[in-house]
């Protein structure tokens, strides 16, 4: 691999296939009796996390279900979409573990699938078109129609070029980059499972009521005393009390500042816009601004209230946020309490989020006034001392996922360009 001089060959000429996408219908009717999961541009981002549970169903015709239905390899590149600071052509790898979690498998119209010829290692091109998007090379090859960034497909293919790397030079770089996922796939099951862990711990206190009483018995199934509470429109716990949103919490609604600010050379102040940049725990700095407007401080709480609305990360470094994000932190208890006061919340911004192509949001006021129940300062203590162990360790898994997120990014193009040897033992073994 280092030292040689090969003949570059252009994208087009790896590709065999090319598999258009299909919306097809929200229900089933007779031409479209065809039941399939349809990745879109949305779906990006948490295929990548392993969570396929939002992949929405469709159907589909005779004729797409023939033609169109995705293979283990193929590659689904976004198209249409992006933003100022999101180029198209996000990808996404189709596994065998999406494709065992889910039904058949179409890719959106605003996507295209890719299929590469024999002899290429489809997981090996897939993180090749991963370290382009990483370098910013489609910023380039954009077009606009009616608002909306459109991908020159063609032109990305017949135009980049690729070195024509061994089945075995191919197969031992997968190999690495795959260990390195296998191992943030890991860690995003154990924060997955820490989360719901936690979510369950505040449903039963904060909502079923049955925190443990002064017996340490379930307080409500025990019979402790309830009240009615006109505000809430339901009983809660006799000594606890209603109130708004901005009782519980401190919100900074976000601000974009002058788009002609933004940079991506480390210049100024970290700037987040929306859930765009959400990763597991932690958003991905994508971008600066010289003229932040609006402030979080490291280890607020950032909550997208632009489609999709409640979508939570925390910052990792003080930032400006854009104007799809605003920042939360505690006023009464601690960041613990308030994460999953956020993430109860969610259930009553479900309706503000759709599948469709109507964008959803929520004001200053909506959110600042949400009803929530004040609970007593015993039971927010208490819940704090069970849950900020579970916290406190998501976010130590939080920051190893984001570590080995940085190595596999820098990694990648050491090894494409032959920068970083590859060890074929090790990768085989």
């Amino acid at each position: 691999m280092q030292g040689e001089k090969r003949t570059r060959m252009k994208l087009s000429e790896i590709i065999e296939v090319f598999v258009a996408g299909d919306w097809g219908n929200e229900s089933q009717t007779k031409d479209t009796p065809y039941a399939v999961s349809c990745v879109r541009g949305a779906d990006i981002v948490p295929i990548q996390n392993n969570e396929f549970r939002d992949i929405p169903l469709r159907y589909i015709t005779l004729r797409s279900f023939e033609n169109k239905l995705l293979q283990e390899g193929d590659i689904v590149i976004e198209k249409s979409g992006g933003s100022p600071t999101q180029a198209t052509g996000r990808a996404v790898y189709i596994s065998k573990e999406l494709l065992s979690a889910t039904r058949s498998m179409v890719c959106s119209n605003f996507c295209v699938a890719l299929r590469v010829k024999q002899g290429w290692n489809p997981y090996f091109v897939y993180q090749y078109w991963q370290h382009l998007y990483n370098r910013g090379i489609f910023f380039n090859f954009e077009g606009k129609t009616s608002g909306i960034k459109n991908l020159q497909l063609d032109i990305v293919l017949s135009t980049i070029e690729i070195e024509p790397y061994s089945v075995e030079e191919q197969n031992a770089i997968a190999k690495q980059l795959q260990l390195i996922e296998q191992k943030i796939g890991l860690n995003r099951a154990i924060n997955h499972n820490l989360e719901a862990m936690a979510k369950q711990l505040y449903d039963y206190w904060f909502v079923q009521f049955n925190f443990p009483n002064e017996n340490d018995r379930p307080y409500k199934s025990s019979g402790s005393a309830m009240a009615w509470n006109d505000d809430l429109k339901r009983e809660i716990p006799e000594e606890w009390n209603s109130g708004v949103f901005s009782d519980v919490a401190n919100i900074t609604m976000g601000q974009s500042p002058d788009g002609s600010s933004y940079n991506e050379d480390g210049e100024g102040t970290i700037f987040y816009q929306g859930s765009t940049d959400f990763g597991m725990r932690f958003p991905s700095v994508r971008m600066y601004t010289t003229s932040p407007s609006r402030f979080a401080n490291r280890g607020d709480i950032l909550m997208s209230v632009r489609a999709p609305v409640g979508a939570v990360n925390i910052a990792n470094a003080d930032c400006c946020i854009g104007r799809g994000l605003s920042a939360i932190n505690a006023k009464i208890g601690s960041i613990t309490y308030i994460y999953y006061v956020v993430h109860y919340l969610r259930i009553r911004f479900d309706s503000l989020n759709t599948t469709g192509t109507t964008f959803g949001s929520i004001t200053k006021d909506e959110l600042l006034n949400l009803p929530v129940v004040v609970p007593s300062d015993d039971v927010i203590e208490r819940f704090e001392s069970v849950c900020k162990p579970i916290f406190d360790k998501q976010m130590e898994i939080g920051l190893a996922i984001e570590q080995l997120t940085t190595l596999r990014d820098s990694l990648l193009p050491l090894l494409m360009n032959g920068q970083a040897s590859v060890n074929y033992d090790l990768s085989h073994d």
